[in-house]
């Protein structure tokens, strides 16, 4: 990008102008959009419960809500094992939800792009929904036409888990068992999710996994975030940070083809970069992924977790940091977002007003076992399955 049309650029081309915003603030007071009011909480370092829907069989569903001594929340629901708000404080100290969801259980039900859940029993795309594992073919749903996608027709975001007050600590954890032959795949799957918040702001996601028989397993989050808040109307100012080299490219359905270096590409987030700056261009990969829709390879880290990514909205001064033990993070940049659902705040999501950083091994690794860089995503008995990964807030 030449200066010019960088100064052009950051001077708020193509995106929302000082007064404009100004404008949607006071629509969203005029409404009676307040977030002092739509943020109550509960007392602090405490976990509380209450019944947040029923299904239409009856079935209860609850809400788990926990605060910590900062005045930072964190809601989780039954259903999907689902994160439905993160209240963090700005630079200022205002309260905002920067984690996009519904107020309601219906709209879960009935219009969620996976909102928050966890996704499963394998997020992202099998190639044609099928593998092969020890000799036995197996075939998925097709529901993304014409692969398979975050685990069939009802994978684990639309499934109710069981969730409980951890003993001891600010956090929940939620349990499911698959049992075999659910959407297809091999196993009886127990998996539990544990949600904990540290006193200082920093949201740990654990997610444990075993079987009965060898299957496969790709178990993430998949929050959609805005640091600005919940319903305001882009992403594309946000600064994002993605320490990958290298991407996994993939093909005109998503299907990964290879691994690529983002060195003088568009994916190349090494360094912090505007996530509007270079987004519709011409890039091969961007025109068939609609956007950002990529896998980049976490760099190993020498003890710990990885630092996958860091995300900051310089409007309120919000940065997330995320680390995981997972090879790879998805960034997501909302491309398929398009005004017609309305959260939990009142507002609608546009295209592009929410963005998903879901840590996980690569997408179709199930047709790459025993391919050079790619982990394997076989679980047999006797093993576990992690994903561990803390997303940390502070204000800068």
């Amino acid at each position: 990008m030449g200066r010019q049309a960088s100064e052009k650029f950051e001077s708020g081309t193509n995106y929302l102008t000082e007064k404009s915003k100004q404008i949607y603030q006071s629509s969203k007071q005029a409404l009676g959009f307040k977030e002092a009011e739509a943020l109550k909480s509960s007392k602090p370092m405490t976990v509380s419960k209450r019944v947040f829907g029923k299904l239409p069989d009856g079935t209860k569903v609850h809400e788990f809500r926990m605060i910590n001594k900062n005045d930072m929340e964190v809601s989780v629901l039954e259903y999907g094992a689902t994160i439905r708000d993160i209240i963090v404080k700005d630079r200022d100290g205002e309260k905002a939800n920067v984690s996009l969801g519904f107020s309601n259980l219906e709209d879960y039900l009935e219009k969620s792009p996976y909102f928050g859940c966890i996704a499963g029993r394998y997020a992202n795309r099998i190639a044609l929904g099928k593998f092969t594992l020890d000799g036995v073919d197996y075939q998925l749903a097709t529901n993304n036409e014409p692969n398979h996608l975050h685990g069939g027709d009802k994978g684990f975001d639309k499934r109710v888990w069981v969730g409980r007050p951890l003993e001891g600590g600010l956090g929940v954890s939620l349990s499911y068992r698959s049992s075999d032959g659910e959407e297809g795949y091999p196993g009886a799957l127990t998996s539990t999710v544990v949600y904990s918040l540290s006193e200082d702001d920093k949201l740990s996601i654990e997610i444990k996994a075993v079987t009965d028989k060898a299957t496969v397993v790709n178990l993430t989050n998949h929050t959609y975030f805005n640091l600005a808040g919940e319903g305001e109307p882009t992403i594309l100012d946000h600064v994002l940070t993605l320490p990958g080299t290298s991407i996994v490219a993939t093909d005109s359905s998503n299907i990964p083809t290879s691994i690529q270096p983002v060195a003088g590409t568009p994916f190349d987030f090494r360094y912090p970069t505007l996530i509007g700056s270079r987004i519709d261009g011409n890039h091969p990969q961007l025109i068939s992924g609609k956007g950002y829709d990529h896998t980049w390879v976490v760099p190993p880290a020498k003890e710990g977790l990885a630092h996958a990514a860091t995300l900051k909205d310089s409007s309120s001064g919000r940065v997330l940091k995320l680390h995981t033990d997972q090879p790879g993070v998805q960034f997501y940049s909302g491309n398929y977002l398009d005004g017609s659902l309305v959260g939990s705040n009142g507002q609608s999501y546009p295209l592009r007003s929410g963005m998903c950083l879901e840590p996980q091994v690569f997408p179709d690794s199930p047709n790459h076992q025993g391919d050079a860089g790619w982990k394997s995503s076989v679980l047999r008995p006797g093993e576990t399955y992690r994903n561990v990964s803390v997303y940390e807030f502070y204000s800068e």
